[in-house]
């Protein structure tokens, strides 16, 4: 969003960190920290790799370039909307963690969040759910230590997104589908029971030949 803050913007950011709940500051500040960078994300493609049996470098490569990406975009634009921190403009806002040195405007975290949920989703279809609901935890996190506001985090999120669903449609043209559907056990020489069935008729009905002799 460029330009000012709008009043919504700035009504909901306020409302959550006045909201704050003391025995919670802990675990928004950890979930935060862990998620600098995408990092969360690129270890958690190399675990899930490795405890599904699929390929870890693999995996995790396209985790990694995905994420990174998407932080890639979010720095980019960042510098071409320069939109302030909360925390230097509203006196509520009384940051948890400050070692932010860029815009406020999108959210990286949210960025890389939304992009290595969507991407290992994808991949490992069974996890989306906690995968969704830590990239949640992630955005909401910036939102509640009082470092971004919530149009940053839902654009940063959209930009991860997009990102992701991108890398998911280069994965899928580049994956090779030339071999054809897995059969079930190995072809052996000269063709299947099922072809091999009506010659063995034919050969039973065709007439004996003559003996040699």
């Amino acid at each position: 969003m460029p330009g000012a803050v709008t009043q919504l913007d700035r009504d909901l950011f306020v409302w959550v960190v006045e909201h704050r709940w003391e025995p919670a500051d802990w675990f928004f500040v950890a979930v935060t920290a862990v998620a600098q960078a995408g990092l969360v994300w690129i270890a958690l493609a190399a675990l899930l790799a490795y405890a599904a049996e699929r390929p870890v470098l693999v995996t995790t490569a396209i985790t990694a370039a995905t994420v990174w990406t998407a932080d890639l975009i979010a720095v980019g634009l960042k510098y071409a909307v320069d939109r302030d921190r909360p925390y230097l403009l509203l006196d509520q806002a009384a940051p948890l963690l400050r070692w932010d040195v860029s815009t406020s405007f999108p959210s990286g975290h949210a960025a890389t969040a939304a992009a290595g949920a969507t991407i290992l989703a994808y991949l490992f279809g069974r996890w989306a759910v906690p995968l969704a609901v830590l990239a949640a935890a992630v955005g909401f996190s910036r939102i509640y230590i009082g470092v971004h506001y919530p149009s940053d985090v839902l654009a940063g999120a959209a930009i991860g997104a997009a990102v992701a669903l991108v890398a998911v449609w280069l994965v899928r043209r580049l994956r090779p589908t030339s071999a054809g559907p897995r059969r079930s056990g190995r072809a052996r020489p000269g063709g299947s029971a099922r072809s091999r069935g009506p010659a063995r008729r034919r050969a039973r009905s065709a007439p004996g030949r003559r003996r040699a002799g």
